[in-house]
């Protein structure tokens, strides 16, 4: 989700429906087919319930179009907000309060993808540089990651060597914080060697590149 930038307002309310979303769903009854392969019986939920939500802006106020938001299941009211020019943003109350994380860490302000570790949500892995490309845009300096709920950040590699990198998404495994995968496009305004799939196994310190075509083909996403 974008907007012009005339028009940060509307692109934080787009941007953080999906924080809203993630928190109306969470507390969802899990539906009628999915509990019956899982033998629950649990009750189904009234349709009613749903149509009385209305969405809202959550803020914050200043916080800037985003294409990047992540949570955890195991804590419903606490999410990230990356920010395409204005870093890292987190709040521990479904949204009431958000707090700026990466300042005096990043040296870059543009967050394209938030991964938080599904078994220990403490750790985040950060790629900076926006990969939804469009007539203005902004690049980064690779990965950053936290182990201390964003309270301190390490730079962890893949800035591409040529002061312009885009790491469009970072993909942690369910159950390992230090098997991380990233899909980086790379310099988007010239060749550079640091693009394609990357596998880091001991949580950043090294990567391996696992798929790459040449210096001008990246990679968008991965899953």
């Amino acid at each position: 989700m974008y907007a012009s930038p005339s028009s940060h307002g509307v692109a934080t309310a787009r941007a953080l429906t999906l924080v809203a979303a993630v928190v109306l769903l969470g507390g969802a009854t899990v539906p009628t087919e999915i509990r019956a392969q899982q033998g629950s019986s649990a009750s189904t939920l009234d349709p009613g319930v749903l149509r009385a939500w209305k969405w809202r802006n959550i803020g914050p106020s200043r916080g800037g179009r985003s294409i990047a938001v992540a949570g955890s299941s195991s804590r419903p009211l606490e999410y990230y907000f990356g920010a395409t020019g204005g870093g890292v943003w987190k709040t521990t109350n479904g949204g009431t309060d958000w707090m700026p994380m990466s300042d005096g860490y990043f040296t870059s302000a543009s967050v394209g993808s938030i991964e938080v570790c599904p078994a220990n949500p403490d750790v985040v892995y950060v790629g900076t540089g926006e990969g939804d490309f469009r007539t203005q845009f902004s690049t980064g300096d690779g990965a950053y990651k936290t182990t201390d709920g964003g309270k301190t950040w390490t730079h962890i590699g893949l800035d591409s060597g040529t002061g312009q990198q885009v790491v469009a998404r970072m993909r942690v495994h369910p159950t390992s914080c230090d098997i991380v995968y990233a899909a980086v496009l790379g310099d988007p305004y010239g060749p550079t060697a640091v693009r394609g799939v990357f596998r880091s196994r001991d949580g950043g310190r090294t990567w391996q590149k696992n798929l790459y075509r040449s210096d001008q083909a990246g990679a968008s996403d991965l899953t």
